[in-house]
This record gives C-alpha cells, sequence and structure tokens, in this order.
C-alpha cells in the first residue's frame, strides 16, 4: 500500500484515528460510512503498510509543571558524520529534548524543542548538558512566550483527490 493508493475511507480512517485514537471501531465505522468488519480490515492494512506507526496519549505539559518550551540553535564545530552521531546519540537519551531536527539555512547545525519545568532546570540542562557535548560550539535559546498553534494532526488535504 502506497500513499497514492489511499482512498477516501483510508483518509477518513486516519484523519479520525490522529484526531482520537481511542475511538471504538464501531464509531469509527459509523463515522466513514463503512461496517466495522471492512473498517478494522483497513485500521489494520494502514498500520501493516506503516501509515499508522503508534497510538499514544498525549498528556498536559502544564499539569506536569512543564510550563518552559525552549527553541535552542545548537552550531557545531565540525561537520562529519562522526561529530554529527555524538551529538545526537548523546541528544536522545535527554527526556528534556521533544525535537531534534539536522536544519540548513541558518547559523546553526540542529534546531530543538526542549521542555523543562523552569529557567533554574532549562540553566541545569544547558551547562550540565548541552553545553557539555562534544563538538557543541554555539548554543543560542529562544523561549516561547504564548503558544498559538499546536497539533499533532498531520494535513492530509494534499492526498485528497479532486
Amino acid at each position: 500500500m502506497q500513499e497514492d493508493n489511499l482512498d477516501r475511507y483510508d483518509l477518513k480512517i486516519l484523519a479520525a484515528l490522529q484526531h482520537d485514537s481511542r475511538i471504538s471501531n464501531q464509531e469509527l465505522a459509523e463515522r466513514i460510512g463503512l461496517s466495522p468488519s471492512p473498517c478494522s480490515r483497513r485500521v489494520k492494512q494502514l498500520e501493516d503498510a506503516g501509515f499508522i506507526t503508534r497510538q499514544v496519549a498525549l498528556l498536559a505539559p502544564k499539569k506536569l509543571g512543564l510550563t518552559l518550551t525552549v527553541f535552542v540553535m545548537i552550531g557545531m564545530d565540525r561537520h562529519t558524520p562522526d561529530r554529527f552521531a555524538g551529538f545526537e546519540d548523546t541528544i536522545r537519551a535527554c527526556p528534556e529534548v521533544m525535537d531534534c531536527s539536522l536544519v540548513t539555512g541558518m547559523e546553526a547545525d540542529y534546531q530543538l524543542r526542549v521542555m523543562v519545568p523552569d529557567m533554574d532546570h532549562y540553566q541545569q540542562f544547558l551547562l550540565g548538558t548541552l553545553t557539555r557535548i562534544e563538538g557543541v560550539s554555539s548554543v543560542r535559546s529562544s523561549f516561547v512566550l504564548n503558544q498559538v498553534v499546536s497539533s499533532t494532526e498531520l494535513p492530509l488535504n494534499h492526498l485528497v483527490r479532486k
């Protein structure tokens, strides 16, 4: 199953599940206009084909005391595979790092999204972890004042056949 093989039912399933993965198969089937058995088979096919990779619970950061979000731009001293691999291995082990992307078009090599309880925790993470990673030559931090949009739902409108 490939992206161009997805039909309107598959797209409706994907949209409904990424909005609420706890929906029952019966309710999902009713919502998209299929009977439960074919709906269940389609969900299984979408999972087997890798369109659905996992289902998770989304937690409320502020309820858990994670009130500070920081975007961090990291510059590396050398652009070598070993240097990047070492950085990436270290970052993968940091629970504060929500996202890490290798980027281009900026004066940085990596962009991180970090969530911590407060400025003291960020300072500990910055000085105790980030600046100690071999090869890190610069760190620039931007603090989120207000999150305007936050979504986990991928846009699917580009897949709808006209």
